[in-house]
């Protein structure tokens, strides 16, 4: 049974583009580090697309103000009383950080009130922000034997079934996150150890294991009597290969159609829809929820990052629709009670990004993929052009990407997005600033920024509107959210006045800059993150 794994040869097709592992990280979790430099949609400002030779005619637009840098029509002294009236407008409204980070704690559980303090020892519910990993006050620092070496953005799918399985088993470890080439240098530090750059990386017991599928059989040699993932019965073993064998198949019919224009008579489509058959056969015809049974197991490892990613990346380019909202019609329903079964796992609940970070973490690794007719709408619904980020959210993004339902209630995905916020507040507004600051080298990914510089001009008033989102997101009555409109219309009222366009427009593009860089899972949930986005959109709205 141990040694299943390394029966697992991944041989690339010569037609599969093999996945390379993208990095990103933003002040969310780093005040100081490269960060993500990705523009997909800008509904205020429009000019040519530089996506469209890599990814089609979609929805990213960029300003040539943006381009422009710092403030240009607006003197010093200006900006002075201009900071000074804004600063009034807020303690009027009785808003400022310290309020809000009581106003929180007021409002958490007991556990999220405990999240900061359990990341620094390791402890507490599984988050991609956690940098040791203990599980609880059995362990500490002294059991840890395992370093993992994974991306910053928390996407690369070959780290993800590492992750997953560490998790799992509920294996001490630590972790160190590395910057990838499309988004900006590597540490030389990490060069020497893996020369070809390549993710995932682990040390387990000071021997360095330089490939996903050799991390994993090492952590079940290693670790035997910790939740074992392998099977161990003949028969078992023999149905394991056989879908680890079909794992690969879907998974070159995804990469062949994903990355091609499909033919007149649409046999790449069929191709991969036959394929994906044999997935829901094979689901259909276990016993439990998971492909071996009534146990997660490394098969499920296995698949559960390609499918997540096909489930995002052909609704978006291809038109095609494999997970469905609770209590749809479906054509694959053992498909979806099998990610009904993954999502009741804490190790996949971490892992587990949304539709739109797929979407456009994916074009930058494979070169390019590429539009069916009828993919349009999909794409404007999952990036957020058509309303679909607008309050009050529509439930399952109007039937397009499930909620998640096990991360709780609306009220939490509430606090989770201000907690996020509000814990590195003065990062995240330097970062958003950036959008209407002066972009740096460019790399791989075409608007991996790592270099760009903020515009430090335009803070105060960023800082202002971050200020009035945190309150919005926080408000549950009508007075409260009466306050917050009134404090945005009233910054709007004396930036247009006293700053004229320019203020409201680098404002604009740098809530717009900060929206469209929310990661999921690297900086909060999906609910918490369709919370920001729409709330950060109404503040975009306010200022048009």
């Amino acid at each position: 049974g141990i040694k299943l794994i390394s029966m697992m040869n991944f041989c690339s097709l010569a037609i599969v583009l093999v996945l390379r592992e993208v990095s990103t990280s933003t002040a969310f979790t780093t005040s100081s580090q490269n960060r993500s430099a990705r523009m997909f949609s800008t509904s205020l400002f429009e000019s040519a697309n530089p996506f469209q030779s890599l990814f089609g005619n979609v929805a990213s637009k960029i300003s040539d103000l943006q381009q422009e840098g710092m403030m240009n029509t607006v003197s010093q002294n200006q900006l002075s009383q201009l900071t000074s009236q804004t600063q009034t407008i807020l303690a009027a409204e009785n808003m400022n950080l310290n309020l809000i980070r009581s106003s929180l704690e007021t409002k958490q559980t007991a556990e999220e009130r405990k999240f900061r303090s359990n990341l620094q020892k390791g402890y507490g519910a599984a988050s991609p922000l956690h940098k040791i990993r203990l599980f609880d006050e059995s362990n500490n620092e002294d059991d840890v034997r395992v370093t993992l070496y994974r991306d910053s953005a928390s996407w690369c799918p070959y780290c993800q079934k590492v992750w997953m399985t560490l998790e799992e088993k509920r294996i001490p470890y630590k972790i160190e996150k590395i910057n990838m080439r499309c988004y900006g240098d590597k540490p030389a530090s990490f060069l020497r150890m893996q020369p070809s750059g390549s993710i995932p990386v682990a040390i387990i017991d000071g021997v360095t294991y330089n490939q996903s599928n050799d991390i994993m059989y090492a952590l079940e040699e290693k670790f035997p009597d910790s939740n074992p993932l392998v099977p161990t019965a003949a028969d078992v073993r023999m149905r394991a290969q056989s879908l680890l064998r079909l794992e690969r198949q879907i998974f070159s019919s995804w990469m062949y159609w994903l990355t091609s224009r499909d033919t007149p008579d649409g046999r790449m489509r069929e191709g991969f829809i036959s394929t994906l058959i044999e997935v829901e056969n094979a689901l259909t015809a276990t016993s439990g929820g998971f492909f071996l049974g009534e146990q997660v197991s490394i098969v499920d490892a296995m698949f559960a990052p390609f499918l997540e990613r096909m489930c995002a990346s052909l609704l978006y380019f291809k038109g095609f629709q494999i997970r469905v909202a609770n209590g749809e019609k479906t054509n694959f329903p053992a498909v979806n009670r099998w990610f009904d079964s993954m999502e009741t796992l804490e190790s996949y609940q971490l892992t587990k990004s949304d539709y739109y970070t797929h979407c456009w973490d994916l074009p930058p690794q494979l070169g390019g993929c590429v539009n069916e007719d009828g993919s349009k709408q999909f794409q404007d619904s999952i990036n957020g052009m058509n309303g679909s980020w607008d309050l009050p959210l529509a439930p399952d993004n109007n039937g397009l990407e499930p909620d998640w339902s096990w991360a709780g209630d609306e009220a939490a995905a509430k606090r989770e997005a201000v907690e996020r916020v509000a814990a590195n507040f003065e990062a995240i507004v330097s970062f958003a600033s950036r959008g209407a600051g002066k972009s740096g080298r460019s790399y791989g990914a075409p608007l991996a920024d790592p270099n760009a510089v903020s515009n430090e001009s335009i803070q105060p008033f960023v800082d202002a509107a971050m200020m009035v989102v945190c309150n919005k997101i926080l408000s549950e009555t009508d007075a409260e959210n009466a306050a917050c409109d009134k404090a945005m219309t009233e910054l709007v009222s004396v930036w247009k006045k006293e700053g004229g366009n320019e203020v409201i427009d680098k404002v604009a593009m740098s809530l717009s800059y900060l929206r469209d860089r929310v990661g999921v899972p690297r900086d909060m949930r999906l609910p918490a993150a369709r919370q920001l986005r729409a709330h950060l959109n109404w503040a975009i709205k306010t200022l048009q």
